[in-house]
């Protein structure tokens, strides 16, 4: 492949510090090392400072943190986006923003090819690579992990060990982690037996919580448009706001996960997750929904919420589908306005009360006291009508 100039996707990491020089030798031209801030906790001057040591024609650090929030973790949220049932997605939808940076830098810097640290087996292969296609299909894209003889973490860490390359994996930390605003994943070594449970000593964005507060943690947010706009009654920022949600989400031990899920790549793979914010902006928002979105609306949306989120999943962000689907999501959000408390106590998040101005809950109708709107005795057809199918199936046995 004739490449004149690579934009690589580096974290400093063992991986990504072994791709930037081994891209150096193989294609001879020039690479810059890029790295998106989406909150993770870093020293980007040590990044900056190893990038270049390592070789990089320039390190360009992107801080994506508001962008992030606002429009990829919100428009998901606003869709109650969940995995199998369980993962927020932190991972997934970060993947999308990196890439769409990347090839605006690419571009900015006149370069004809893009590369990742991904690996042949998992996802983030397929959503780097289909971000760039979306983006930019002219772009080169070179995946090193399915082409080199670097086959393993030994033979990297020789590989490192022989360039002057720093080695960050230690015994201490046997797993390999991934962090943003919205979560932080741990797979592989020690996890890679599902029986295995994860240490208490790794996790870093919550407590274990057996350690949370004795005393519940009330917390109001106010939702405008299905988007969470305040804190308690005080206005914020998206960054601002998430961010404190992920501090009391933290606090009080909630939003930890251990799943075994379904690469789109074909095979099982177990994670471990902490997702404090998300777990508390999700629940709040669904609640919300309940009193604000109509019964036969929110079964439709529901049945997409499953396709919805497996196309984050697999790397399908910027496709027609997706945005389909996100218009449709958007939609059913006009009404839902209002505010939802939420009790956090040990790892629990419940729901405690909701109000809106555009609720459909009516007490005049819902209550077990006299009232003049309902009419029990109509429930006697309501019934003989729906239950007229079964007692036709019923005869029919006899």
């Amino acid at each position: 492949m004739d490449v004149k100039k690579i934009v690589l996707a580096y974290s400093g990491g063992l991986d990504t510090s072994v791709i930037l020089k081994w891209l150096q030798e193989e294609y001879a031209c020039p690479v810059v090392a890029y790295s998106a801030n989406i909150g993770q906790n870093e020293d980007w001057a040590a990044v900056e400072k190893k990038g270049l040591a390592t070789g990089a024609a320039k390190v360009i650090i992107s801080d994506l943190r508001e962008e992030f929030v606002e429009h990829f973790i919100f428009p998901m949220f606003r869709a109650n986006a969940i995995y199998e049932g369980s993962y927020l997605l932190g991972t997934s939808i970060a993947r999308p923003l990196i890439a769409r940076e990347q090839v605006r830098i690419a571009q900015n810097e006149g370069a004809d090819a893009v590369s990742h640290g991904a690996t042949g087996k998992g996802n983030d292969q397929v959503r780097f690579e289909l971000a760039y296609i979306g983006l930019d299909p002219t772009l080169k894209i070179i995946a090193p992990w399915r082409i080199w003889t670097l086959n393993s973490r030994t033979t990297l860490i020789e590989y490192a060990k022989k360039h002057g390359i720093p080695v960050p994996v230690t015994p201490a930390k046997p797993y390999s982690s991934d962090e943003n605003l919205l979560h932080i994943s741990y797979e592989g070594g020690i996890l890679e037996n599902p029986w295995n449970q994860a240490d208490d000593a790794m996790f870093t964005l919550s407590v274990s919580p057996e350690k949370a507060p004795d005393q519940p943690t009330y917390l109001e947010i106010e939702f405008r448009g299905g988007d969470p706009v305040a804190l308690d009654g005080k206005k914020m920022e998206p960054l601002a706001l998430f961010s404190r949600l992920n501090e009391l989400g933290g606090v009080n031990g909630i939003g930890r996960l251990d799943m075994v899920e379904n690469r789109f790549v074909g095979m099982k793979s177990r994670g471990v997750y902490e997702t404090p914010g998300g777990t508390l902006l999700r629940a709040a928002h669904r609640d919300l929904e309940t009193i604000t979105l109509d019964r036969e609306v929110m079964k439709i949306r529901d049945s997409l919420i499953p396709r919805y989120a497996e196309l984050i999943y697999n790397g399908f962000w910027f496709s027609p589908e997706r945005e389909f689907l996100q218009k449709t999501m958007d939609e059913c959000q006009k009404n839902v306005n209002g505010v939802v408390r939420l009790k956090l106590y040990k790892g629990l998040c419940l729901p405690v009360g909701r109000k809106s101005e555009n609720s459909l809950y009516q007490e005049s109708f819902a209550t077990f006291e006299a009232d003049q709107v309902y009419q029990q005795a109509d429930a006697t057809g309501f019934i003989r009508l729906h239950g007229l199918r079964l007692k036709m199936r019923a005869l029919q046995e006899k």
